[in-house]
C-alpha cells in the first residue's frame, strides 16, 4: 500500500544529498543567528539556502494537486516531509514551513484570482511569508467557536478589532499577510457560522505586532509566536475569504493537511534523535562500561524503535486515507497521529536527554529545541485532549449506529453469557 514511487524515490535522494551537503553543516549557524538576532529578523542563513533548494527542484513540495507545485499526494509527501523535519532549519528553506504552507493552501482552495496574484504567487517564491491569527488570550481556543475577535461591514470595507497571540510569523520582517479569524455573525444559532476569515495585510493601520512570545525560552526557533492586536483595522470588502460564515469551515479545511504535516515532520526530528542517543551511548563510559551497555539504555532504545515505527505507519496510513476518501473522512486517523505522534517525540527525546546527561538540557546537541518543538506539537492545532474527545465520539457514534449492538454490547445479554463466578 506504502510502495514509493520512482519519483518520490529520486526526490528523496536528492532531499537527503541536499540535507548532507547545506542544512546539517549550516545548523550551528542558524541557531547562532535566531539567538544573536531575535524573532524580529530575518536569518541570513535561511535566505543564502533559499536560493539552492530552488534551484535543485525541491521547492514547494507540499502543495498537492496543483500546477504550483509538486504535484504530490499526501502519502508520497510524507517520506519527504520527514527527511525536512530531520531539522529545525529546513522547511523554511524548501518554502515548505508552518504558518506558510497552511496559508498557501488556504489561498489555493479559497482564494479568488486576485487574492492569489497579490499573495499566494509570492508566498510560492518565497519572496514574502504570512501569518495566522486564530488563537485569543482571553478564551478557550481549543475550542474555535469561543473567538469573540470582530469583523464587522462598513461600506465597501470590513473593520477588525482583536487581540490575538500564538500568531505564527507575525514578528517576521518578512512577513506581509495575516490571515485573520473573527466573527462577522455573533448571533447566528449555529456556532460554526458565526466566524469568518479575511485577508489583512501587516502594514494596514491598526495592526500592532506587541511581543515575540517564546517558546520554553526559545524565541524564533521552533517557532515565531507573537502577540498581535488589531484596533479599528479596515480592509477592502474583497479580502474576504470565501464568504461570511466560511470561517470555520476553512479552517478545518487549514488544519486537516496542517496536522499531518508536523506529524510527518516529527517523525523526522525522532528519527534524527534515536541517532543522537544511540551515538552518544556508543561514545560514553560510566561507571566502567560504555552507556551502551547498560540495561535501561537498550531498553530505551529499543522502546523508541518501536514508537517511531508505529507513529510512522500510523502518519501513513493517516496520508492515504486523506488522498482516497477526504480529509473529512478522514478525521478519525488526522487526531489519532496529532496525540501519537507528539507524545511519541516528547518521549525519545527525554530519553535522549538522559543519555546525554546535563548537556541534553542546553542545546549544544539541538535535543532542548527538539523537545520544545514536540511540547508545543501537543497544544498547536489543537490539544490532545481535543482531539481525544473527537476520537471517542466517533467511536460511541459507531456503535451507536449499529442495530446488532453485539454480544456484549447491549442490556439484553442474557445472564449466562457472563462468564459464572467461582462461587458457583
Amino acid at each position: 500500500m506504502f510502495a514509493k514511487s520512482d519519483k518520490v524515490r529520486d526526490l528523496e535522494a536528492r532531499l537527503s544529498a541536499f540535507m548532507e551537503d547545506h542544512i546539517y553543516p549550516n545548523e550551528a549557524r542558524y541557531f547562532r543567528e535566531a539567538e544573536d538576532l531575535g524573532p524580529w529578523s530575518v536569518y541570513p542563513v535561511i535566505e543564502e539556502l533559499k536560493p539552492k533548494a530552488r534551484a535543485a527542484g525541491l521547492w514547494n513540495l507540499f502543495l498537492p494537486d496543483s500546477h504550483r507545485g509538486a504535484g504530490l499526494t499526501n502519502l508520497e509527501y510524507a517520506p519527504l516531509c520527514e527527511i525536512m523535519g530531520r531539522s529545525l532549519l529546513a522547511p523554511e528553506v524548501f518554502n515548505c514551513s508552518a504558518p506558510d504552507t497552511g496559508n498557501m493552501e488556504v489561498l489555493e482552495r479559497y482564494g479568488t484570482e486576485a487574492q492569489k496574484a497579490q499573495w499566494l504567487e509570492p508566498l510560492l517564491r518565497g519572496e514574502i511569508r504570512s501569518a495566522f491569527a486564530m488563537t485569543e488570550p482571553a478564551v478557550a481556543s481549543s475550542d474555535a467557536t469561543n473567538i469573540e475577535s470582530s469583523i464587522v461591514r462598513d461600506g465597501d470595507h470590513y473593520v477588525i478589532n482583536g487581540h490575538k497571540w500564538y500568531t505564527t510569523g507575525a514578528t517576521n520582517p518578512a512577513c506581509k499577510i495575516i490571515i485573520f479569524m473573527g466573527k462577522t455573525d455573533p448571533g447566528n444559532p449555529d456556532r460554526h457560522r458565526q466566524q469568518s476569515m479575511i485577508l489583512v495585510p501587516k502594514d494596514t493601520p491598526g495592526v500592532e505586532v506587541i511581543r515575540s512570545l517564546p517558546v520554553f525560552g526559545f524565541y524564533g526557533v521552533p517557532d515565531r509566536a507573537s502577540e498581535v492586536k488589531f484596533t479599528n483595522v479596515r480592509v477592502p470588502v474583497g479580502n474576504m475569504l470565501l464568504g461570511e460564515g466560511r470561517g470555520f469551515e476553512i479552517a478545518q479545511g487549514r488544519l486537516g493537511p496542517g496536522r499531518i504535516h508536523h506529524c510527518m515532520r516529527a517523525i523526522g526530528m525522532a528519527e534524527r534523535t534515536l541517532e543522537k542517543m544511540c551515538d552518544r551511548a556508543e561514545a560514553r563510559v560510566a561507571f566502567g562500561r560504555k552507556v551502551s551497555d547498560q540495561s535501561v539504555t537498550r531498553e530505551r532504545i529499543a522502546e523508541a524503535r518501536i514508537m517511531i515505527e508505529q507513529a510512522r505507519l500510523l502518519t501513513l496510513h493517516a496520508a492515504w486515507k486523506m488522498d482516497t476518501v477526504g480529509n473529512k473522512e478522514a478525521r478519525a486517523e488526522i487526531a489519532m497521529i496529532k496525540v501519537a505522534v507528539p507524545n511519541m517525540l516528547c518521549q525519545v527525546t527525554d530519553w535522549a536527554i538522559q543519555v546525554f546527561g546535563g548537556g541534553g538540557t542546553s542545546n549544544d546537541f539541538g535535543l532542548a529545541a527538539a523537545y520544545a518543538t514536540a511540547r508545543l506539537l501537543r497544544l498547536a492545532d489543537g490539544p490532545d485532549e481535543v482531539h481525544r474527545d473527537q476520537l471517542a465520539r466517533i467511536e460511541l457514534k459507531k456503535r451507536a449506529g449499529r442495530n446488532d449492538r453485539g454480544r456484549w454490547g447491549g442490556a439484553e445479554v442474557p445472564a449466562r453469557a457472563l462468564p459464572p463466578l467461582a462461587a458457583e
